[in-house]
């Protein structure tokens, strides 16, 4: 296998896990300089994730029309230029327009990094492949909370984008020498029926239940858009089931190995999506610290996934997807309700234990997860099933922070009192009760399921050995 593919292909998720983890720390200290609630801010959040539902649905086809590794140095082009427009922003309404078009770079980034790892990796070496895809994109967790935190508390939130700069001109250079051609393919006409019956369900989805909690729009606007979201989400799947080549092929669903993986993940990542959010506002807003102090905290998670990566491929080969997925949803859930159990009285060595902890499984999981997608795929199916699964990957973690903030405006409510660190117990209670669900689809799968990636064999039993 050749790594440096991967560790190139891993530029696009360092720049966007670095610019997630940044943003969550700095969060309270944008809110105060563009004169808007840290809760209202979330909109900036997830204008990056609607942006990213909308036009990943079209990464696929465009990278077989125009070849993968041109369409990858595009993508981070506008990821850069909607970085830098970020840091110039003064307004609520300027910053969203920025994190919008980062969004769309990122819609052509990670999906097509993945789909040219697909194309050039054999399926043996798919674990340890994507492993080391994320190994320099979990750098970003890493590295985002203590320098974003270091910067928005010494200087100024606006330069924390700016970092984004010499990384994606180091990405270009890097793609343009090293990455292998993908040859463009003669994909069929766009489904363009398809492309705005998706791009409406999936805005329409992830703003609207963002509206409904969100102070400084009214509800019914948000409440009017997620219906007009489902509406069209509605229409697309009676659109699929006639078009000869929809945009997003709901066929891929009928294969048990991709239908469980996507449900369970995407289950999974609302929770991973919220806890971005909720940590670093709970350590600023309810125990006092500042955003460096808690960026120092919160960036432990990421050497736990770290350290994941370098045991995933003989771990999944040694049990087996199902085992090894199922310990880990239940572990990761684990972890992320004993975040209700902290208060500022607890020792600072204890939490980060915990995150450790939780780093670990999350990144077990995601390994897994990802790779699994992947097992009963043929490669004339690849770009449909990257992204389709990468469209439902950004719409979890989209509805992560629209469900967290939506707890949090609840509990204000209920309680008519200014936003508590009682609150935000609440929602990591409730947080972690929906992410144990995700195990409900993987209990069902075979345990050899995903053998042809993983290299897991079962030991023969008593009971299946031939009688001679």
């Amino acid at each position: 296998m050749n790594r440096i593919v991967p560790l190139i292909l891993a530029v696009a998720l360092f720049m966007e896990q670095m610019d997630s983890t940044v943003i969550a720390t700095a969060l309270p200290a944008i809110a105060a300089d563009l004169h808007v609630g840290p809760i209202t801010l979330k909109l900036a959040l997830t204008s990056y994730m609607v942006a990213l539902a909308i036009f990943i649905p079209v990464s696929g086809w465009i990278a077989d029309r125009y070849g993968a590794k041109r369409v990858f140095r595009t993508a981070i082009v506008v990821f850069v230029i909607g970085s830098v427009l970020c840091a110039v922003s003064s307004s609520l309404l300027s910053f969203v327009g920025a994190r919008f078009l980062q969004g769309i770079g990122g819609a052509m980034m990670s999906p097509i990094a993945r789909l040219v790892l697909l194309r050039t990796t054999r399926r043996s070496d798919l674990v340890s492949a994507m492993a080391l895809l994320t190994i320099p994109a979990m750098v970003g967790p890493l590295t985002g909370p203590p320098i974003g935190g270091f910067i928005t508390t010494y200087f100024s939130w606006h330069w924390i984008f700016l970092i984004n700069v010499p990384i994606g001109l180091v990405g270009i250079w890097a793609a343009t020498v090293f990455l292998p051609e993908v040859p463009p393919t003669d994909p069929p006409p766009i489904d363009f029926l398809g492309f705005i019956y998706s791009a409406l369900a999936a805005s329409g989805i992830v703003f609207g239940l963002s509206v409904i909690s969100l102070p400084a729009l009214p509800p019914a606007l948000g409440i009017g858009t997620t219906i007009i979201g489902l509406l069209a989400a509605a229409l697309y799947v009676r659109h699929a089931r006639y078009h000869p080549t929809p945009l997003i092929n709901l066929s891929l669903f009928a294969k048990p190995a991709f239908r469980a993986s996507v449900t369970s993940g995407s289950i999974f990542r609302i929770a991973a999506g919220a806890i971005p959010f909720l940590m670093p506002l709970m350590l600023q807003l309810g125990f006092g610290l500042s955003p460096f102090q808690s960026g120092m905290i919160t960036f432990i998670g990421a050497i736990g996934a770290i350290t994941t990566k370098m045991l995933a491929p003989r771990v999944f080969a040694a049990a087996g997807f199902r085992t090894i997925l199922l310990v880990a949803a239940v572990t990761g859930a684990a972890t992320t309700g004993v975040n209700a159990l902290f208060h500022p009285g607890t020792p600072v060595v204890l939490i980060m234990g915990m995150l450790l902890v939780a780093g670990f499984c999350r990144s077990f999981f995601f390994t897994g997860i990802n790779a699994l997608t992947y097992a009963e795929i043929d490669d004339g199916e690849a770009s449909q099933a990257t992204a389709t699964s990468s469209v439902l990957q950004q719409i979890s973690l989209a509805l992560g922070v629209a469900t967290a903030a939506a707890i949090l405006e609840a509990n204000t409510h209920l309680t008519g009192s200014a936003l508590s660190l009682a609150d935000f117990h609440v929602a990591f209670a409730i947080v972690a009760a929906l992410s144990l669900i995700a195990v409900v689809p993987i209990i069902g799968l075979s345990p050899d399921t995903g053998a042809n990636i993983s290299g897991h064999r079962r030991t023969e039993t008593a009971e299946n050995i031939p009688a001679k």
